[in-house]
């Protein structure tokens, strides 16, 4: 057990969100690293209730909390749910965070997302590049909402000195991930597509957009090994990007899904569609001045992912 100037031995550290794909993750990994992970089921707390929250923080008083918990989803739910995607992720950004000062909770970890920052930044993008330029209209609400926890993170720091930190991952994967065609993210929503389509014995599969957009891909175990050095290391103002350092095309993508779930057919692209943001790849050199290196190859992170899915 490493002990750290913000981060006791054996801490006790709630996991907010600990069933979604990052937060199961990351509560995977602290509990391997020998913390002791609080976590609560919706219907034990739903994190949107301000009163409720604030009362579970102030009885357990946790050494630290990581905030994983958001409504997420992709192109697709972001555009035809945009204020769910604002007024959920706005609600449980603001119970936690707040809660957690009036606990007294000494440690925060902030989870953001990529897609915070404007659509044609310069690649790749630095943490610098937040507020620069105007965001991929089809996540707006997203972004908003997760631009907002940042401020908060930075204003409870600079008003209290608060030690509380935020980090911004880039597209994540792994087992546990969402394969609702209707909400889910891109590359669970390839495997899933292609699986489907070798079982029927399709011999295409038609998808969104031209496939040109570069997109990069962190294996959800990577992003957790990530935020326990956080937590023990890092103390800035400043968010932190978490990402692998290399991106490839969505047409890259789809072939390498392809292999893996063995659809042979045709690939076809319905350029009627968004593409989205046509590059996001994340500068980690912050990140990694602390240490940290990915270490889940891409087609091996795919074929983990489609087998535990798979298993169910």
């Amino acid at each position: 057990m490493t002990e750290s100037l913000f981060l006791p031995a054996r801490a006790r550290i709630f996991v907010a969100g600990h069933r979604g794909l990052v937060g199961s993750a990351v509560a995977r990994r602290l509990t391997a690293d020998g913390y002791q992970v609080l976590t609560r089921t919706r219907t034990e707390l739903d994190l949107r209730d301000a009163d409720g929250t604030a009362r579970y923080l102030a009885e357990t008083r946790p050494d630290a909390v990581v905030l994983a918990a958001a409504k997420v989803g992709g192109i697709m739910a972001n555009s035809t749910y945009p204020v769910q995607f604002i007024e959920e992720n706005l609600q449980i950004q603001l119970s936690v965070i707040a809660g957690a000062h009036a606990a007294g909770v000494g440690r925060l970890l902030f989870l953001g997302s990529s897609c915070i920052y404007p659509k044609l930044a310069p690649q790749p993008i630095s943490e610098d590049s937040l507020l620069t330029g105007a965001l991929e209209p089809t996540n707006q609400a997203y972004a908003l909402a997760k631009i907002a926890g940042i401020v908060q993170i930075q204003s409870y720091r600079r008003q209290y000195g608060a030690a509380y930190i935020s980090a911004m991952p880039t597209n994540l994967y792994g087992p546990g991930d969402n394969f609702d065609l209707e909400t889910s993210h891109v590359l669970p929503a390839l495997i899933r597509r292609f699986h489907e389509a070798r079982a029927e014995g399709r011999d295409e599969v038609v998808l969104w957009g031209s496939g040109t957009p570069r997109r990069e891909f962190l294996h959800v175990d990577d992003l957790a090994s990530a935020c326990a050095l956080l937590l023990r290391s890092y103390d800035g103002d400043a968010p932190v990007n978490v990402g692998c350092g290399a991106d490839l095309t969505i047409r890259e993508l789809a072939a390498a899904v392809a292999e893996v779930t063995g659809f042979q057919g045709r690939i076809g692209w319905d350029t009627s569609k968004p593409d989205g943001t046509p590059r996001k790849l994340l500068d980690i050199t912050r990140l990694s001045s602390l240490g940290w290196k990915p270490g889940v190859a891409l087609r091996d992170g795919i074929a983990d992912t489609y087998a535990a899915w798979q298993r169910g």
